[in-house]
């Protein structure tokens, strides 16, 4: 009988789990309930924070972190000195600070600056002391919290919203918008496998610790506010969010009470201004999206833009859930704010309603939202498989507008430019990679995103570089089976903060193929692609090439061969790192598999059962996918 129940829980796991176990990796947990009573005339606000966390660590912690993001925004501040520094960096004869804040920082006045002061801190009841170090808020606990229990942190803290510099702020000359809230509240570190994260907020990414949010925000009645989370008392605030049919009952009083609620997430971020406008959209069996925009200058093309970019989100979702995962949360917002584009859970901050930012701001959901690595360490892994992914969603969207509209000339001109560029999709990201080694500024991807030395090298490698990397891994594995890594990628490490070995260890069950090399090669060195044809000769009736590896990565190599009847065929070469080949990805062509190629030899030769005077054309990728930085000497053309 024993056995019977062991054979029935076996089948049960098989059936529950297919092909992989999910991995095992302890995650903190909290829980935030907050409430702020903000000040519109003098743009502070004061709070309390209690915060429930849970400690599922095997360690003992006897000291806790808090960001403190917005004392970035003050004279002196790292923020303020780093970015001064780069603007004396000249990149192609521009200065390398981020235009966005430039010397900005220095310049804001006392009631232009940002700051968040912790003005009292207890644990399970007991005041604590801590000590505020910029944007770092340390607090060596009194009691420790020891592993697998819990504690109780209680916060008051007051804020001053800075004037609009990066992400965050306040009256915004771009947008117009009053309120851009992201890095509003004081933000527990992240405590990993790896330790403690105090990472001081210089330029780049966060990290966050997943969890469920209550939020209540006292605000000035006139504003309207969008971002993370679902509005529980829809009924007393309205401004769209009411259901349809019904009026508010918004209660009396000069402010509204907003509460929101945001379970599983790792962040909150919210906007607000007296003018936005409030678009809607409901998806079947999906989120509803929310879509709130100023239209300052009252130009109907702004209006007519939001409103696209608002259909557009429920065109593609089908396509981002099909091919990149399901989103598990019941809306999204897309909400004017900020200085570009920015990520949160639920929601993002877009300066303008340009769509391949929001595609791209959505797709952030996925790889900085729910798989959340820490972005500091892996920024390629979230930007870059962002980018991959936006790429290919913006693609499939104006494929869908021009068959909904085949009479359109400049959306037919568009999409044939685009279908010219190789690789497919991702031109514009190899672009970018080749212009970067060119530079000479180019460093591993493994730099700690805060310590690049340009901002120029940063973007290209975290976002271009990043790009190239899953694109160039369905040139190593194919493309088909890059996208069952991306779909067990999704599966295994939603909510567990992956790095960069659990996914090339999901991509090495999911192709059978050893890829530690091309992560050691593409991340953690600055080697670059180089393969050549450099001869070929006839010998018995049969035709020997002779290609070299002139750049110092190795790579599998696909050699396509045309012949004068028109026919062709492909050679393809292993890299013996791989111990293993793709599966051929174009049926209709005939491959043959050499022996692979060992990456301790320059030269390597293989032979076709043609003679030397049929051959008409030869070329290493014909795909281009393979991020080779000299392709003259791939194509060799024939004239006999």
């Amino acid at each position: 009988m024993m056995k019977s129940i062991f054979f029935i829980f076996l089948l049960i796991c098989s059936a529950s789990f297919p092909g992989f176990a999910q991995p095992e990796r302890w995650q903190q947990r909290v829980k935030y309930s907050m409430e702020i009573n903000m000040d519109v005339s003098t743009n502070r606000f004061t709070g309390k924070q209690r915060l429930e966390y849970s400690n599922n660590s095997p360690d003992t912690l006897y000291k806790v972190f808090y960001h403190l993001y917005w004392n970035a925004f003050q004279p002196g501040s790292m923020m303020d000195n780093r970015s001064r520094e780069l603007g004396q960096v000249l990149v192609n004869n521009h200065p390398d600070w981020d235009g966005r804040v430039k010397d900005r920082i220095l310049n804001l006045k006392p009631e232009e600056i940002g700051y968040q002061k912790v003005l009292s801190l207890k644990l399970n009841g007991v005041p604590q002391s801590f000590q505020t170090e910029e944007t770092i808020l340390e607090v060596k606990l009194n009691k420790p919290i020891l592993p697998k229990s819990s504690a109780v942190f209680e916060m008051e803290f007051e804020a001053q919203t800075p004037l609009q510099v990066r992400r965050s702020g306040r009256d915004n000359p771009q947008t117009g918008v009053r309120y851009s809230m992201s890095q509003w509240y004081p933000k527990i570190c992240e405590y990993d496998y790896e330790g403690w994260h105090p990472t001081p907020y210089i330029a780049r990414e966060f990290y966050g610790v997943w969890g469920d949010y209550d939020v209540k925000i006292s605000i000035d009645r006139s504003y309207i506010l969008g971002g993370t989370g679902y509005l529980q008392n829809a009924g007393q605030i309205g401004y769209g969010y009411e259901l349809p049919g019904t009026k508010p009952l918004r209660p009396a009083g000069d402010k509204l009470n907003w509460h929101f609620l945001a379970p599983n997430v790792h962040d909150f971020m919210w906007a607000a201004d007296p003018q936005f406008k409030h678009l809607i959209r409901r998806i079947p069996n999906g989120p509803v999206i929310h879509v709130l925009y100023k239209n300052k200058n009252a130009d109907p093309k702004h209006d007519t833009a939001w409103n696209q970019l608002a259909d557009a989100a429920v065109k593609v979702f089908g396509f981002l859930e099909s091919n990149f995962g399901k989103y598990p949360y019941k809306q999204y917002s897309f909400v004017h704010g900020g200085d570009g584009g920015m990520e949160y859970p639920m929601s993002t901050l877009i300066s303008g309603p340009s769509l391949g930012t929001a595609f791209h701001e959505w797709m952030h959901s996925w790889y900085q939202g729910m798989l959340g690595t820490n972005e500091s360490l892996y920024a390629w892994m979230d930007e870059g498989f962002t980018s991959y992914a936006a790429a290919l969603i913006e693609a499939y969207y104006y494929d869908m507008e021009l068959r909904e509209h085949p009479e359109n000339k400049s959306l037919q001109q568009y999409l044939e430019k685009q279908k010219q560029q190789l690789p497919l999709n991702h031109a514009g990201a190899y672009s970018s990679y080749f212009a970067l080694v060119k530079s000479g500024l180019e460093e591993p991807l493994s730099t700690h995103a805060d310590h690049f030395n340009t901002n120029f090298a940063y973007s290209i490698a975290a976002y271009s570089k990043g790009e190239l990397f899953l694109e160039q891994l369905g040139y190593i594995v194919g493309a088909g089976t890059r996208d069952r890594i991306l779909h067990e990628y999704y599966r295994q490490w939603r909510f567990k903060h992956p790095n960069a070995g659990d996914f090339i260890r999901v991509a090495e069950k999911v192709s059978g193929i050893q890829l530690d090399w091309y992560k050691e090669y593409w991340i953690y060195t600055t080697k670059t692609i180089d393969y050549g044809i450099d001869s070929l000769w006839e010998d018995g009736g049969k035709t020997k090439i002779r290609l070299k590896m002139i750049g110092k990565m190795p790579m599998p190599i696909d050699v396509v061969m045309q012949f004068k009847d028109g026919s062709k065929e492909m050679a393809y070469i292993p890299q013996y790192l791989m111990f293993g080949e793709k599966p051929a990805e174009d049926s209709a062509m005939p491959r043959t598999v050499h022996e692979p190629w060992k990456w301790t030899s320059t030269n390597y030769t293989f032979e076709i059962a043609h003679r030397l005077t049929d051959l008409k054309i030869i070329e290493i990728d014909p795909s281009q996918r393979m991020a080779d930085i000299n392709r003259k000497n791939n194509r060799l053309e024939l004239t006999w």
